[in-house]
């Protein structure tokens, strides 16, 4: 059983999704591992992880305003606004979402479905350096 980690940090440019799924690759292949499991993990409380369609860009510009409808910056029920009118909302958005995913290994590689695509979601309004992990195991 081997067992490769790798990490990188993720530069947002704010609010939205960044593709991420050619550096998630890149540590699956330097990891050498033929079949096993990989997981992604983001280490913050204001950004989370999607596997999302990768063809159209309309899909996640939607998902940013189903996010926003159901938990909009601002909201007076929320007492945190240490950092801002996003601060708790963007906490809301990483809970309800995922801070790391599961990927299967196949024949060295992530196995992604034809339109599948790793993205990391930033939930805060402000530019971000959010760091990402990615631990491989198998055979």
């Amino acid at each position: 059983m081997q067992h490769h980690a790798e990490r990188f940090v993720v530069r947002t440019p704010g609010r939205g999704t960044q593709d991420i799924t050619a550096r998630v690759q890149d540590a699956v292949a330097h990891a050498g591992v033929t079949d096993g499991l990989c997981n992604v993990f983001v280490h913050h409380t204001s950004a989370s992880l999607i596997l999302c369609e990768n063809a159209d860009p309309q899909v996640r510009r939607d998902l940013e305003a189903f996010a926003a409808r159901l938990v909009p910056d601002g909201d007076a029920l929320f007492e945190h606004t240490d950092e801002g009118p996003d601060d708790m909302p963007a906490h809301v958005r990483t809970i309800l979402t995922q801070s790391s995913l599961n990927i299967p290994v196949e024949r060295g590689q992530a196995s992604l479905g034809t339109w599948q695509g790793i993205y990391l979601w930033e939930h805060r309004t402000a530019a971000h350096q959010r760091r990402v992990t990615v631990s491989v195991v198998g055979s």
